[in-house]
């Protein structure tokens, strides 16, 4: 497993992060306690040091279990991602929420479940449209400052939000945000209208989740395999089986398998992405972090790109069209060096 950079920051994580929303059985399926330490110690076998939880995760059994595991280990050798917003209760109105108070509760309650005295990476999960920006970076800078928190994230928002916090942050002298973490495939792309060139501009390092489109890019529907995926999904529509198809064809010309193949397409993007690979079965996490070992050529990206081609819609479609190129920067775009 090799290393990245984490954001604007010194901060070196593994190339792929563990997602351990199936740490439970509380929802009904995922891994019992024995199994999931069993896919926690075959990650921190191939390198892997990249952890990510939330406090709603199998309500708090996933922290639980890191906890417990991480009790066991080095735990500094770990970097322990967490969120705070998703309802951990049902009777109090601040018990879910971007806001101050469910954020320094969370915490608190986070690191009582993870055993630890500190969280690594913390993430607001998915924005509230209720709470203001300022209250936000305010309280997770406070928390940086407390020594609770080292690095802070933000997950589900739109993109003039987190780059008005990020801006904020930087003119007050607080904490920024160094990761994203967005849904992202081959099959759902829209985050490139704005959230990943955003990402990119920031120096944010994007963390993927769902890169397998919750086992649709993996192809194992195809095979007539079950999943927990509806019928009427729309990872399992006409266009989202073309783009399995494309992913399973480049996967048997270069030896791999369709997971590998669709994790290395998210790994190879223009911005720093750290895909996010969740397992309930060591067998999976295996086939996934098979994806560091593979690399696709620029022909495979064309083609992968070609089969989960979309409308990026207004300005971006407008910005490419040849005319506007032509009195934008007349005539010298294809001269001019892009950044």
């Amino acid at each position: 497993m090799q290393y990245k950079l984490l954001g604007r920051s010194g901060l070196k994580v593994s190339e792929l992060c563990l997602g351990t929303m199936g740490f439970g059985t509380e929802w009904g399926w995922g891994a019992n306690e024995n199994l999931s330490e069993e896919i926690l110690a075959t990650f921190t076998e191939a390198g892997g040091n990249f952890i990510d939880t939330a406090n709603r995760y199998t309500e708090g059994t996933s922290e639980k279990i890191i906890g417990s595991f991480m009790s066991k280990h080095d735990r500094d050798y770990y970097v322990l991602a967490t969120k705070y917003s998703l309802h951990d209760n049902l009777t109090n109105p601040n018990a879910s929420g971007n806001n101050r108070k469910n954020m320094m509760r969370s915490v608190e309650a986070s690191l009582k479940r993870l055993r630890t005295e500190y969280i690594d990476l913390f993430y607001l999960h998915i924005w509230d449209h209720l709470t203001p920006i300022d209250e936000v970076m305010r309280g997770l800078d406070d928390l940086v400052k407390q020594g609770k928190v080292n690095y802070i994230g933000i997950s589900d928002t739109p993109a003039w939000i987190v780059s008005r916090g990020n801006t904020m942050a930087e003119l007050m002298g607080w904490s920024q945000f160094v990761a994203l973490q967005v849904e992202y495939s081959l099959i759902q792309r829209t985050p490139e209208r704005e959230l990943t060139p955003m990402a990119k501009q920031l120096g944010l390092s994007v963390t993927p989740w769902a890169p397998l489109a919750g086992g649709a890019l993996t192809g194992k529907y195809l095979k007539g395999d079950k999943g927990r995926l509806p019928e009427n999904s729309k990872r399992l529509n006409d266009r989202s089986i073309a783009i399995t198809k494309a992913v399973m064809e480049i996967a048997e010309e270069i030896g791999a398998t369709a997971s590998q193949v669709a994790l290395r397409w998210t790994m190879q993007q223009s911005f720093s992405s750290i895909p996010i690979v969740g397992a309930t079965k060591t067998t999976q996490l295996v086939d996934n972090i098979g994806a560091t070992t593979i690399t696709l050529s620029p022909e495979h990206i064309a083609r992968l790109n070609e089969a989960s081609s979309f409308e990026l819609g207004f300005p971006h479609d407008f910005f490419n069209e040849a005319g506007v190129k032509q009195v934008t920067y007349g005539g010298f775009y294809d001269k001019i060096e892009k950044r």
